[in-house]
């Protein structure tokens, strides 16, 4: 019996320690869903898995990758896209099937305005055997965005007073030279596109420290300093891309976007130029620190808020 005890105390402790290091970062109104970092966990660990083997085009773990998120804006309710028959956009490039995963969250006086908050959900699948381990999961790249991705979902959909209307998408074929984001950027207006919010990368503490993250692109419209402003009486700070010389606003699904004029970029904290563990086969979730994942992603809802709820709009891109 005392055995059990201590069991519990332990756990019980190691999560008043989660909810606690996660709940001081970033302040949310009492009023406002919380970004749940067990839920964040959740995500995370089973994108990552070794069941999805590493999300390689074509296969069978991306397709369980695709099952899952489509199950979770399934239990949302989200709506189709552009009223398909489930959230699945299907195209095909040399041979390979693919599909974009798009779950829709209607806005209110602005539903015809849409804002995309996105990451992509492939990655390399499987590699050169290093220590025994050949999968490369991902974890980092970009199960970490994803996660992101199905938290703001759910943290939107229970708030239910966005007025424009907010498009969540899980690109594929990222790693193959942006072939979702692209085709999905093809068959859109983009005139009715307000933003793009993309999510690349957010498990490792950014070079500027605790409760931060870079923007790429932050000099090519006003999204940045929209989300630098509403963030401004918070603890979280918002840098501008310190890695230009990678081009990494070109590099990841926001550019798809970003050239049809729509203010789209991508919001990071991967330390890239030391980072190891990049598209190896130890991007794994023990590498990553879930505060910094649910922090930055709480940082994004703030930041985001009055582009969604349709007080501000970004400037377009201009190169």
């Amino acid at each position: 019996m005392k055995k059990k005890v201590l069991k519990f105390s332990v756990s019980f402790l190691w999560m008043l320690s989660v909810v606690f290091t996660c709940n001081t970062l970033v302040a949310q109104n009492n009023t406002t869903p919380l970004i749940d970092s067990i839920l964040v966990k959740k995500h995370l660990y089973t994108l990552a898995s070794d069941e999805m083997k590493g999300r390689k085009v074509g296969t069978e773990g991306i397709e369980k990758a695709a099952q899952y998120i489509e199950n979770e804006f399934s239990k949302l309710e989200l709506n189709t896209f552009e009223g398909a028959a489930d959230y699945r956009q299907r195209f095909k490039k040399k041979g390979i099937k693919l599909f974009n995963i798009i779950g829709v969250l209607e806005g209110t006086t602005k539903k015809e305005e849409y804002v995309v908050i996105s990451a992509h959900y492939d990655h390399l699948g499987i590699l050169k055997a290093v220590n025994g381990d050949a999968i490369a999961n991902g974890a980092d790249d970009d199960a970490s965005g994803v996660t992101a991705v199905l938290s703001l979902a759910k943290y939107w959909k229970e708030r239910s007073d966005n007025e424009r209307t907010i498009i969540f998408i899980a690109f594929t074929a990222e790693e193959k030279g942006l072939w979702g984001s692209n085709y999905f950027g093809k068959k859109v207006n983009p005139k009715k596109y307000v933003a793009g919010i993309n999510i690349e990368m957010i498990g490792k503490e950014s070079k500027f420290g605790p409760k931060s993250a870079f923007l790429t692109g932050f000099d090519k419209s006003t999204f940045g300093k929209i989300i630098q402003q509403n963030l401004k009486n918070t603890d979280f700070k918002l840098y501008p891309d310190p890695y230009t010389k990678f081009r990494l606003f070109y590099r990841s699904d926001n550019a798809s976007l970003a050239r049809l004029g729509i203010p789209a970029h991508t919001f990071s904290t991967d330390p890239i130029d030391t980072d190891k563990y990049y598209h190896t086969v130890d991007d794994e979730v023990e590498t990553l620190n879930i505060g910094t994942i649910t922090n930055t992603i709480r940082a994004i809802s703030i930041g985001t808020e009055s582009i969604i709820k349709g007080i501000d709009t970004p400037s377009r891109v201009v190169d």
